[in-house]
């Protein structure tokens, strides 16, 4: 049973009456439910012709608002047909895409739209949305889309956020603008805290995990720049340890190659304790070495490192994964061909990746072993490219981040695997 909209929600949904439509803001916040019952009631309402719903990917389209749209009206009222780039909602047909890169606008060329319902709208390249403008040339079309906030120098917040014609503020307020410059948009700013049927203790716990820039950004619903170091709620004395618990689950390594720089890899373990651990670190700097390594020398290298690992009276450890650096073909091929199991392509997603990373450390989940030097110099000092955030991008300085690529290899492609580890007592007894 779907909960009744209440406040915020139903304001938002009340007044989702211009050409463009954008719920923004905290995650869990009630922006997808508001929209997905906008969208649902145009699908039955709206004017005839072609319709679209658009994703990051496909993939996530479904996991995030048409899996939800199942679950409100059942199999029979919406069809998702895998494959066919289509999805059958009241009978009507709808057009699905993603949108991930700059080849994502030769999608839509040549479409004449009636309406488009658009999630995670700050991932798509602005080519796409751009573009997508002009296939909405049906009288009455209307787009409505859904995103988490980004930095202030966003191109979605700067050329229509901050143009927008009516604002409903994250205090609740209704704002309309007199500029003549005003666009026919409408946006909806939420907070997680302007969803009443969150648990609190869900709420709480979301708090703890999401610091420093992500709590503003998913948590409070704030444009804000990515400035400063990355792992702010880095703290040597919560997350550093000299002894290791016995380990019941050795999960990953994580792995950055390089040749002239550093090669990095990380052994990842849950503890008795289930907690994430750091427990070991292999580096090669050739700069220091003198000499660069080859592939066979580093996959060797890799395989005596996790051969000679000792740990309370073991010798050898046997990780699930390890993920390498995707861009590493010839490397992984290596492995492959001397038989260490489990190799496959690390997620490379960097700002989903440091997401991750700061989950793991913000709620006192991850702990990092001391012997791991490498790691411990590049945490503190990894800062964000405060250039490219005035440009409208996040992106960390490419500047002593292998063992911390590493990590973020390890910890981003297993996170599946270790969130449902995280508890609200955790950062007390870190």
């Amino acid at each position: 049973m779907i909960a009744p909209l209440v406040g915020k929600q139903r304001e938002a949904v009340r007044l989702a009456t211009a050409r463009g439509n954008l719920w923004e803001g905290a995650v869990r916040s009630s922006k997808t439910v508001s929209s997905i019952m906008v969208w649902l009631k145009y699908i039955r309402t709206g004017p005839a012709g072609a319709l679209l719903m658009v994703g990051k990917t496909e993939r996530t389209l479904k996991r995030n608002v048409i899996d939800p749209i199942i679950e409100m009206v059942g199999v029979k009222r919406c069809n998702y047909k895998a494959g066919a780039g289509e999805v059958i909602i009241f009978g009507r047909t709808i057009y699905v895409a993603g949108a991930n890169d700059e080849r994502a606008a030769d999608k839509i060329k040549g479409l004449t739209l009636a309406g488009a319902y658009c999630d995670e709208v700050t991932t798509y390249p602005e080519t796409f949305f751009q573009m997508l403008g002009t296939r909405l040339s049906v009288e009455g079309a209307q787009w409505f889309g859904t995103t988490n906030p980004e930095g202030p120098n966003h191109w979605l917040k700067r050329k229509y956020l901050d143009r927008a014609r009516l604002h409903l503020d994250r205090e609740g307020n209704v704002i309309t603008s007199t500029d003549p410059a005003a666009i026919d948009v409408h946006r909806f700013s939420f907070s997680l805290d302007d969803n009443p049927y969150l648990p609190k203790a869900y709420v709480a716990a979301l708090k703890l995990e999401y610091q420093g820039l992500f709590y503003r950004r998913f948590v409070l619903g704030e444009w804000c720049l990515a400035e400063g170091v990355v792992y702010d709620m880095w703290d040597e004395s919560r997350h550093v340890v000299d002894i290791l618990p016995e380990i019941r689950h050795w999960m990953a390594v994580g792995i950055d190659y390089g040749t002239i720089n550093p090669f990095a890899g990380l052994l990842l373990g849950v503890g008795t304790d289930d907690r994430l651990y750091v427990a070991s670190e292999y580096r090669h700097d050739s700069r220091v070495a003198r000499r660069q390594l080859t592939d066979a020398e580093y996959s060797r290298g890799v395989r005596d490192w996790l051969g000679s690992y000792r740990h309370q009276g073991e010798q050898g450890v046997a990780p699930q994964w390890v993920f390498v650096d995707p861009s590493a073909a010839s490397f992984m091929t290596q492995l492959w061909s001397d038989g260490l199991p489990g190799v496959a392509k690390a997620n490379n997603d960097v700002k989903d990746g440091i997401r991750s990373v700061g989950v793991a450390l913000g709620s006192g989940l991850l702990s990092i072993h001391r012997s791991c030097a490498g790691l411990l110099q590049e945490l503190p000092a990894y800062a964000w490219d405060e250039k490219a955030a005035k440009a409208g991008e996040d992106k960390p300085l490419k500047v002593d981040d292998h063992s911390v690529d590493a990590l973020r290899y390890g910890l981003h492609s297993t996170a599946h695997e270790w969130r449902g580890l995280i508890r609200p007592d955790l950062e007390v007894a870190a």
